[in-house]
């Protein structure tokens, strides 16, 4: 109590120095605090200067009282010096999930109309795909088939919906919303089929007029599920319907969600984890056409991989200005760099949420000798419980995509569609937190590492630590295309709806 009492007399010493020195720098705007012989003798320069060093002596002493205050008192919202908090919080800031559809959303009315649909892409890309396909049977008054997943891409997985997702649950969980069936019906099996590739991030109106193609054929078959929906600029209950869909009906099947939840509780039973998304597999980094810090012949085979894949169309890449630009995923020793430097201990439980890593243990081990506590879905489930995923890829990439989201803190080495879907579902639940890299301006970091003109330590901390401030994860709205593109083309440069489903799916409290 004293210490307060002896701040406010020091605020209120400095008030009255301060309007004396006014009076004495114009006096005749001053007002009369001293008495005339007072202010006479404060004319004289020594007084002067007496009257400032007993100002600058109380400043001093008000500084030390400050310093004291904060050190005894912290402020309650702050962690204190030392501890970890900071590095798992996550603050939503009162925004939570709003997806209950509007008091104009109807229920859809029986529809001899039906969209057949092949999903394509990776996992994450079939599944934003199959709900935009929802959202689209929507729009057009059409009855949904259960669509078939791709079993011809990269992964050749030969698994089928109801092997993924669980089926009986999507159909009642959509009741309300769009008809899906599980199949045509026989009078419908062989009959002619329109075939239409909808056009790329289309609105409402775009829908509009392709209900058309219902007039002639009762079944449209779609060959492409992905992007077909713009990210902006549709209906909320649209919108709603798509979160609904992705976030509550296209639930994964019993078998991938209970070993999911088993491996989330192995780690949980270690302590708070991150769960790393690590894109360093070897279609990755011939994709991308990224090579730094690969050997020669490693550089050339990744080379020969991009140019004889036929639906790659970039083949001459320049590795250095990919990297420069922020494009290639961070190497498994630059995770390792930027995860330190943003303040995790050596003992951090690290799961890698990753396919098999380019180059093996050679570079693996690089990040383990930052982080020893480096698991994976081998080292944390039986032989046993795997074996009946085997060759499966999409349903082993669920089970990274269950912990990822139910992780203490997610970060992606680079962007991509399993990436995109964890943030947005990670938003949607509340903003967990989820660091994304600056890529491009970490490289220029470790570009001054190895040049010797900076040291891993406090200096790298406090830079890496500055550059990834507001990006982890807190609420703010989507972000829209890139200044100077046009046209169409700007479309593609949107932030994903998937990735960021504010504002029509996530609100503040007490504002949908």
């Amino acid at each position: 109590m004293a210490r307060y009492c002896l701040l406010g007399r020091t605020h209120l010493i400095l008030r009255c120095l301060a309007r004396s020195l006014a009076a004495m720098a114009n006096p005749r705007g001053a007002p009369p605090l001293l008495h005339p012989r007072h202010r006479r003798l404060l004319r004289s320069p020594i007084s002067r200067c007496a009257c400032l060093l007993f100002a600058f002596a109380v400043l001093l002493l008000l500084s030390a009282l400050r310093q004291v205050a904060r050190v005894d008192f912290p402020r309650p919202d702050a962690p204190r010096q030392g501890s970890s908090e900071h590095l798992w919080a996550s603050i939503g800031y009162g925004y939570n999930a709003c997806i209950t559809p509007t008091s104009r959303y109807k229920v859809p009315g029986k529809s001899d109309r039906y969209m057949t649909v092949r999903s394509n892409g990776g996992l994450n890309q079939m599944r934003t795909g199959i709900c935009d396909m929802v959202a689209v049977a929507r729009l057009v008054n059409a009855t949904l088939v259960i669509p078939q997943l791709d079993k011809r891409s990269f992964w050749q997985d030969t698994s089928t919906f109801k092997d993924i997702f669980d089926q009986p649950h999507f159909i009642k969980a959509l009741e309300g919303d769009v008809h899906v069936v599980d199949d045509l019906p026989e009078s419908l099996q062989s009959a002619p089929r329109a075939r239409k590739h909808f056009t790329s991030w289309s609105g409402a109106s775009y829908y509009e007029e392709v209900k058309e193609l219902w007039k002639n054929q009762k079944v449209v078959h779609i060959p492409k599920s992905d992007s077909r929906l713009a990210n902006n600029g549709l209906p909320i209950d649209i919108q709603r319907l798509r979160c609904r869909c992705l976030y509550q009906a296209l639930r994964f099947s019993d078998p991938i969600e209970d070993l999911g939840k088993k491996l989330v509780d192995r780690l949980r039973y270690r302590g708070k984890f991150i769960a790393l998304h690590l894109r360093y597999e070897k279609d990755m980094l011939a994709f991308t056409g990224c090579t730094y810090g690969l050997s020669d012949s490693e550089a050339n085979e990744l080379t020969i991989m991009r140019e004889r894949t036929s639906h790659w169309k970039l083949k001459d890449i320049n590795s250095t200005e990919q990297r420069s630009e922020g494009n290639c995923p961070l190497t498994p020793n630059e995770v390792g760099i930027f995860l330190r430097a943003m303040g995790y201990p050596e003992s951090t439980w690290i799961y890698l949420a990753a396919g098999e890593i380019y180059g093996g243990d050679k570079y693996i081990s690089k990040l383990r000798a930052y982080f020893p506590n480096l698991v994976n879905k081998e080292i944390l489930a039986t032989k046993e419980e795997l074996e009946k995923f085997n060759n499966h890829a999409s349903q082993v990439a669920a089970l990274d995509y269950i912990i990822s989201v139910e992780s203490d803190v997610f970060v992606p080495s680079h962007s991509g569609n399993m990436a995109k879907a964890v943030e947005g579902h990670r938003r949607f639940l509340g903003h967990r937190k989820t660091i994304t890299p600056d890529r491009r301006g970490l490289v220029e970091l470790f570009d001054l590492l190895e040049k010797g003109k900076l040291m891993e330590g406090p200096q790298l901390s406090s830079l890496v630590t500055d550059m990834h401030k507001y990006r982890q994860g807190a609420p703010r709205k989507r972000y829209g295309s890139l200044p100077g593109s046009k046209g169409r083309a700007r479309l593609r440069t949107e932030e994903s709806f998937y990735e960021n489903p504010l504002p029509e799916c996530i609100c503040l409290t007490g504002k949908h």
